[in-house]
């Protein structure tokens, strides 16, 4: 056994056990979503949360004025308003999916990680 797979071996501990048997169940999207509102960043992360959510009361409060605007100057002004809206609710999405992608690539790596020390104990 070389001396990577001895650390690897050394470091891993019952919770690295317990992690790598929590990580054979299914992964749904609310239980990655509420992976990204812990860790870290969990606090951006709910932060990041709050504003969308407030963003999509505030996109459907523009978005009924631009179909209710009488005047062309108003139809101009609450449609850059919504499509503004709906590029920041884009980014966001697109910032809260990208961690979500990040966390589970973490997971898939720290799962190698107690494969190979678990098959290099088996063979010690």
């Amino acid at each position: 056994m070389n001396t990577i797979d001895e650390r690897i071996s050394d470091a891993l501990s019952e919770d690295d056990r317990a992690f790598l048997a929590s990580l054979d169940e299914g992964r749904g999207m609310f239980t990655q979503i509420g992976d990204v509102l812990t860790g870290p960043l969990g606090g951006w992360s709910k932060l990041i949360f709050a504003v969308a959510f407030v963003l999509g009361f505030v996109l459907i409060y523009a978005g009924w004025r631009f179909f209710t605007a009488s005047a062309t100057d108003d139809y101009i002004w609450w449609g850059l308003v919504t499509l503004a809206i709906l590029m920041m609710q884009g980014f966001i999405k697109e910032w809260f999916y990208n961690r979500m992608n990040m966390i589970s690539i973490l997971r898939e790596l720290k799962r190698l990680q107690v494969q190979v020390a678990l098959a290099a104990e088996d063979k010690a």
